[in-house]
């Protein structure tokens, strides 16, 4: 899946060679992600340590545990990425959404194109019934983007995950997909 996101932004799915470009990603937005992210070791931040990520990622997408995508602007350069990890089959059909955009380009619609049009791939493609989202309970950006998807709000989770070194409390959402 391939899709223009506007403002010269193409949603495409990650692929390998993209470790450069993903470790340079994360280092320019540093300082806007880590209040958001767990605490990461040096090699994220390095080509190698976002090869050796990638490869894992691909490995649990050809397994069907994953599904996953890269912004990236017209020059190839990364500026963010869209994940459905965690995806249980059977009688579930299930996905956790995960997404970050780079620093310019927050409050422009982007991502929310984006989650979009991964949700009608999970839809669609990955005949998936529902996408779950968490995000921190101050992450109104986040929120919006869900809202503006047709995420509804599905309660608290308390301490859910280990975010800039402290467990801290998310608001939860989902989408159902199909009837």
């Amino acid at each position: 899946m391939i899709r223009d996101l506007g403002d010269g932004i193409l949603l495409r799915p990650l692929r390998a060679g993209d470790g450069a470009h993903l470790a340079e990603a994360c280092a320019r937005n540093r300082a806007h992600l880590e209040p958001w992210d767990p605490v990461r070791p040096v090699e994220f931040y390095r080509a190698e340590g976002q090869e050796r990520s990638i490869l894992r990622s691909l490995a649990d997408v050809a397994d069907g545990r994953m599904a996953a995508f890269v912004l990236a602007d017209a020059d190839e350069r990364i500026v963010g990425r869209v994940n459905l990890n965690n995806i249980v089959r059977g009688s579930f059909l299930s996905a956790d959404l995960g997404y970050w955009i780079d620093s310019e380009l927050t409050g422009r619609g982007i991502m929310s194109h984006a989650v979009g049009s991964v949700c009608e791939h999970a839809r669609d493609d990955l005949a998936l019934h529902r996408v779950q989202a968490g995000t921190l309970v101050h992450n109104i950006a986040s929120q919006r983007v869900l809202s503006a998807n047709g995420f509804e709000r599905i309660g608290l989770a308390r301490h859910y995950l280990r975010i800039a070194g402290a467990w801290q409390d998310h608001v939860l959402f989902q989408r159902i997909l199909s009837g």
